[in-house]
């Protein structure tokens, strides 16, 4: 790929993931803002509960050969045609084994309800299974924009059908059924955009190829569901079903303002560092530009996120959701590092070094569930406070395997990355002075959101940063080109 072709490829890229994320997240925030509003927090925390079978199971039947296809430098009709069928065969196996396990989930967390729930919510695996190959396929060819209408489409029918249910008074069933929609409408949708179809022939060969490389991503990924659940496992079974709904509430937040992040670059990191893994000084130049492009959006968006909590959920979702403020305040400093580490797992897998990946965090998983486990007498904020304290110091650990690979200096990102974070603190505490003396909720969300903004656009500008300038340059020339388009 031509130099010029990949600085296009990849900034388009980052464009239509940008306009996925925000818009997603926009109907997230509408969806959100309705269902929180109708539902309880216990509600959420019924469906928080099944959250890590749900999650070890899409791990299993994607087995990480979706990521192994997309690390692959080529791919034949024969490789998707075998992930396909063995996603789907792997889907249906773990559901059926997930249906009779549901007596015995719900006997865990003592709720009987859990029984039939989960029985309809795993159908959400079953119907994903279908479309593996075929999302693997959308970030193969970096179909951002297909993809962008894809997850719009599901998020947008879904949604309604969740609000509607929960209108009336279907309760945890309608966000259940909301789940499952949207794996049935994203699906339909990926197997009609990707024009590639599977045939009955199977060949095992495709999958030994890949099964060493796939496999350290499944046992990696499902030790980050662990990770990512252990929460809801422990407060479901320790604490009531209301802790677990603050908490999956306060984490929702969070995870909206890092998918919108995320959904810029992380489509496109795995195949663009693929693809220059060969030359070491050019992929180092890659992965520091992607680095400063997420630090200049993560920090002020993460960071502006924890700083508007309190007034965004009463606002939005009513002070009866007030306690999830101090886990959405943490949860979003973790947010704002996690980007940086997803790139440096992503120079990892480019390299095929699939076994650091695996043992970094196995042990990192080690260490959280002991922290936390002993954090449990201490309350959901310390636990959380734990969780996010190893998060961010493990960051070292994934810059010192980086850096045997493409030999990068610790300095080198230092600087990439602080000077975002410094301005982000910066305008994000002038914001806090200037705003401390109003005292309604609505006009003090405003003046904090406005204030950070254009502060922090000021400051970019004054030290001249060179994201920026880019950034503001590529905007104005899709502008004009959309601009020339609609005059002809």
């Amino acid at each position: 790929m031509a130099e010029q072709t990949l600085k296009e490829k990849t900034a388009k890229g980052f464009f239509w993931g940008g306009l996925n994320g925000g818009i997603q997240q926009l109907l997230n925030l509408f969806f959100g803002i309705f269902l929180a509003r109708l539902l309880s927090p216990g509600d959420y925390g019924m469906i928080g509960m099944l959250g890590i079978f749900m999650g070890i199971a899409t791990v299993l039947q994607d087995s990480g050969f979706g990521t192994a296809l997309i690390s692959r430098k080529e791919i034949k009709h024969e490789d998707y045609n075998s992930v396909f069928w063995f996603s789907l065969s792997v889907g249906c196996i773990c559901y059926v084994v997930l249906f009779f396990c549901a007596p015995l989930i719900a006997s865990f967390y003592d709720k009987p309800e859990l029984t039939n729930l989960s029985r309809v919510l795993f159908l959400w695996l079953l119907i994903s299974s279908t479309s593996i190959a075929h999302s693997a396929f959308l970030t193969k060819k970096l179909m951002v924009r297909e993809r962008t209408k894809i997850e719009v489409s599901a998020l947008f029918v879904s949604g309604m059908v969740g609000i509607i249910l929960a209108y009336n008074s279907f309760a945890y069933w309608g966000i259940a059924l909301q789940t499952v929609t949207h794996a049935f409408v994203g699906s339909v949708l990926r197997w009609y955009y990707v024009k590639w179809r599977p045939t009955f022939s199977f060949e095992l060969k495709p999958l030994k190829e890949m099964f060493s490389f796939g496999a350290k991503i499944m046992f990696t990924s499902i030790f980050g569901q662990i990770n990512a659940n252990i929460f809801s496992v422990l407060l479901g079974r320790f604490y009531k079903a209301d802790q677990v709904g603050y908490y999956t509430q306060g984490n929702k937040w969070m995870t909206m303002g890092y998918t919108f992040i995320w959904g810029m670059i992380g489509n496109v990191s795995l195949p663009v560092l693929s693809e220059v893994s060969s030359n070491l000084e050019r992929q180092r130049q890659v992965f520091r530009k992607m680095l400063r492009f997420v630090s200049f959006i993560s920090f002020p968006a993460m960071l502006g996120l924890a700083f508007v909590s309190k007034e965004l959920i009463v606002i939005s979702v009513s002070d009866k959701w007030l306690p999830c403020v101090p886990v959405m305040q943490l949860m979003c400093v973790w947010g704002a590092v996690m980007p940086i580490s997803n790139l440096y797992t992503h120079v990892l897998l480019s390299h095929g070094k699939s076994n650091i990946f695996l043992y970094n965090t196995v042990i990192l998983g080690i260490l959280q569930l002991a922290v936390v486990t002993c954090m449990l007498s201490w309350g959901i904020y310390y636990m959380v406070l734990s969780f996010v304290v190893i998060n961010v110091v493990w960051l070292f650990v994934w810059h010192y395997f980086v850096a045997e690979q493409i030999d990068i200096r610790f300095i080198d990102v230092f600087k990439d990355i602080i000077p975002f974070l410094l301005l982000s603190i910066a305008s994000l505490s002038i914001a806090y002075f200037v705003v401390s003396f109003v005292n309604n909720i609505y006009m003090s969300f405003v003046l904090k959101v406005l204030v950070t903004g254009i502060l922090y656009t000021l400051l970019l500008y004054m030290f001249g940063s060179v994201i920026f300038r880019e950034t503001l340059s590529f905007l104005w020339e899709r502008y004009d080109v959309r601009k020339e388009k609609r005059e002809e």
